[in-house]
């Protein structure tokens, strides 16, 4: 046998042979990249064959290649089929592409779209008949059909008129007249001749068709150069009115190339400025102190029930506009600290009959953590969430607003967007470099160019970037030191990411934490008071001291420094909460570093001691003051009138108002009333915190199949090629069944009996079986005890000891001995 012939005999003839060829780390490869054929475990590999070969999976699969690996494939499904590597290599002309081309057949080969060697490269036949040029779906290439294709109606009378027109002899059938015009076609030399002789007018025409698209309008009768193309078959009708370039003409009129731009190389990613390294740190460790307060921020403001919740679900655009104003934000970013808490199982509807937002029992074991992990509970939930608040305020797919905390917002791509962007942060630009944020998105759209996510892909892209310095990972647009060891073991230069669960994503933030915590301003026990009545934190307080002034006084302004302001309202609201004056005098002399104000004790003072002197209880309502004369001062108050006041006694009115409208009328007009209990003590005012019943964080929605494990992964190989050895075993053949794929057929004597013999020599039998289910299956099997209607054989096709009753078994037949 000659060389050639050794070539041939080994060259795969299928798919399925060319899978069957490869290593265990090859196909291992193979089902990670493409989990849905996994999905469930075939049977060997004719059937991983089949499903790899199936339209939905083939189109995921070319919707995850890159740019130039899908104009390779797409070189590959107007080339000639089979075509030979330098025939690709002509197709996609260039010194990047020549250097690129190996990687991105490997890729298709790896993918399963394309099999064979380098001398017959072949596309599966689904990726080919998606590629194809066609009127429904024209190719990126811009070419048209072959000649073959193009002429496939055509009568042969028109055939042998076009190739004499052509200056071909006449042939005897239309195929070899259409085998002759293709020759003429793919001949530079006599196709630059016959170009030569077409008028001006006539080549006009063909460069404006030969990049595509290669379909043109013609009328009934065409003019003199429409003529000479369409008599020599270089525009040939296909509809009525249309008319065609026939592909081997383009690539002639190309110099052969199939895309007018090819793009073999990815698009690096600019920088835009360079920081130190410690300056970004400082940045991002700042951001991340700030997202911790304004989620706790947000729950604390939403500590006594949150706003209700639509009928449809989510927030209102009103409270989403309250929210916004509380946390002194815009709306999109509101949305996203509202989203962000959802996602880490601190907020969520309370389930009860007048539906509320409300935090969770996890909020109060969240709040208590130090800041460092606070963080890393938040950093672990945005980096696997599929939930997308800059979807919040755009329509869905019926033209309803989308709400936050709502439904239809969730966009499996997210994860593997958000971690691609931070990947190349991390890998493409050297630390402290911030990213041009339009080079990031074109690297995106060369890495996935499917047009159908395009869209998404962008703004999901922007959102990201966004996002990581809302939350601290970037500082000034550039990844810190917390944010490298987030992504560490997801850096990868040269493939995306696959998205991180929600237990990788935690252990990633943890590691990340651990290099935050030192970089975290420390909690201050002190303010410095001045006397405009303002108080100022020159930094984050310690939780005790913050929660008793967030009560004394209204905060004014954030940033660096936070700003309180103490006002008539605010002192009365720490009044109301059982404090007195003697109280607040000392809890600020001792957390100041400068002295009380006079002004502000004052304030103080002047509050505390008309505080009370009213007192209001429930009647309907009553007014009680030991002064008289206040309280005519109130009747005679025209701002009363709504009250519906009267006097029951000299100190005492009654009103028909409840009383807590009458102590908000009350302080409304300039009094400082106070409630009392049934007993005539000052009823104090405290917070009565709403939580829902425990709720679980939301899992995100995958995109596609999940991806399999390397266990997974080992046991599927081991069923594949046990059951592939089992289907491809020789087999004798009975001469009622002549081996025509179906099950074997004996009677239960002959099937007992063989399989007891089979027992005493060892054989293997091939047999037919079908389970409770109904389903049928071929097995090879050994058996080794056949009793009491079963027997137990060890099951080739399972890799693994089975035991099967005897009235399932359809047949048997013995193995050939090949």
């Amino acid at each position: 046998m000659s060389s050639d012939e050794q070539t041939a005999a080994a060259a795969p003839r299928s798919l399925a042979e060319a899978l069957r060829a490869r290593d265990d780390g090859s196909l291992a490869a193979l089902l990670r990249s493409r989990p849905d054929l996994l999905g469930p475990v075939p049977n060997d590999m004719t059937q991983l064959a089949t499903r790899a070969g199936t339209r939905a999976s083939v189109i995921r699969a070319l919707e995850r290649l890159d740019r130039f690996t899908q104009q390779v494939a797409q070189a590959l499904a107007v080339a000639p089929d089979p075509t030979t590597y330098e025939t690709l290599e002509t197709l996609l002309p260039g010194e990047d592409a020549t250097a690129a081309l190996p990687r991105a057949v490997a890729t298709l080969r790896d993918q399963a779209l394309a099999w064979g060697g380098d001398d017959q490269l072949r596309l599966v036949r689904t990726a080919r008949e998606l590629l194809v040029p066609a009127p429904q779906h024209p190719s990126p290439t811009g070419l048209g059909p072959t000649v073959a294709e193009a002429t496939a109606g055509m009568s042969p009378g028109r055939v042998q008129e076009i190739v004499a027109a052509a200056g071909l002899p006449s042939t005897h059938d239309p195929v070899s007249a259409i085998a002759a015009l293709t020759a003429l076609f793919t001949d530079p030399t006599r196709m630059s001749a016959l170009l030569d002789e077409a008028p001006a007018d006539a080549v006009d025409v063909l460069n404006r068709l030969v990049w595509g698209p290669p379909y043109g309008q013609i009328t009934a009768q065409p003019a003199a150069h429409l003529r000479w193309l369409l008599d020599r078959g270089l525009l040939v009708p296909t509809t009525p009115g249309t008319v065609v370039l026939p592909r081997e003409a383009a690539l002639h009129l190309r110099g052969g190339r199939a895309h007018r731009e090819l793009q073999p190389l990815a698009p690096p990613v600019r920088e835009k400025a360079a920081h130190r390294p410690q300056v970004v740190d400082a940045t991002a460790a700042a951001e991340a102190y700030t997202a911790v307060s304004t989620v706790e921020e947000l729950l604390k403001d939403w500590d006594e029930g949150g706003p209700a919740v639509l009928r449809a679900g989510g927030l209102s655009v009103r409270d989403l506009k309250r929210t916004a104003v509380a946390l002194d934000s815009p709306e999109p970013t509101a949305a996203f600290w509202v989203e962000l808490a959802y996602a880490a199982g601190l907020l969520a509807s309370d389930g009860e009959a007048d539906e509320r937002y409300a935090a969770t029992p996890a909020y109060d074991e969240w709040v208590l953590l130090p800041p460092a992990e606070r963080w890393e509970r938040l950093a672990a939930a945005w980096l696997p969430a599929t939930r997308t608040a800059g979807l919040v305020g755009g329509r869905d797919g019926k033209d309803r607003t989308l709400s936050a905390l709502g439904p239809h917002l969730d966009r499996s791509a997210a994860p593997e967007v958000r971690g691609r962007v931070l990947a190349l942060l991390l890998g493409e630009l050297p630390e402290g470099s911030s990213p041009e944020p339009d080079s990031v998105i074109e690297r995106l759209t060369w890495e996935r160019p499917s047009p159908a996510a395009l869209d998404l892909r962008t703004r999901l892209a922007q959102w990201t970037l966004a996002e990581a310095e809302l939350l601290g990972i970037t500082g000034r647009g550039a990844l810190s030191a917390h944010g490298r060891a987030l992504l560490q073991p997801q850096a990868d230069d040269h493939a995306a990411p696959h998205p991180l669960t929600p237990a990788e994503a935690a252990l990633a933030a943890a590691r990340a934490a651990k290099l935050l915590a030192p970089l975290l301003p420390e909690p201050l026990d002190h303010v410095l008071l001045q006397a405009d009545l303002t108080a100022v934190a020159p930094g984050p307080l310690e939780r005790p001291l913050a929660d008793a002034l967030s009560v004394l006084a209204d905060v004014e302004s954030k940033g660096g420094a936070t700003v309180y302001r103490f006002t008539p309202g605010s002192v009365r609201r720490a009044l109301d909460a059982g404090r007195t004056a003697s109280d607040l005098q000392a809890f600020l002399t001792q957390h100041s570093r400068t002295p009380v104000p006079q002004p502000l004790a004052y304030l103080i003072d002047d509050v505390a001691r008309r505080h009370g002197h009213l007192r209001i209880g429930a009647a309907s309502a009553y007014v009680r003051c030991d002064d008289d004369a206040v309280l005519g001062e109130i009747l005679a108050d025209k701002r009363s009138a709504p009250l519906r006041l009267r006097r029951l006694a000299p100190t005492v009115l009654a009103a028909q108002a409840d009383p807590g409208t009458l102590l908000e009328g009350l302080r409304s007009m300039g009094f400082a009333p106070a409630a009392e209990t049934p007993e005539g003590d000052v009823l104090i005012a405290r917070a009565h915190a709403h939580r829902t019943p425990p709720r679980t964080a939301p899992d995100p929605v995958p995109d596609g199949p999940p991806l399999p494990d390397d266990t997974l992964i080992d046991a599927a190989l081991r069923a594949i090629r046990a059951g592939d050895a089992a289907s491809t075993a020789p087999r004798k053949q009975a001469p009622a069944h002549p081996g025509n794929g179906e099950l074997p057929r004996t009677g239960s004597a002959e099937t007992l009996a063989t399989m007891q013999a089979a027992v005493l020599t060892g054989e293997a039998l091939w047999i037919g079986y079908v389970n409770a289910e109904g389903a049928a299956s071929q097995r090879v099997i050994a058996p080794v005890r056949v009793e009491g209607g079963f027997v137990t054989a060890y099951d080739h096709t399972a890799d693994e000891v089975r035991t099967y009753p005897l009235h399932r078994v359809t047949g048997v037949a013995e193995l050939s001995d090949q």
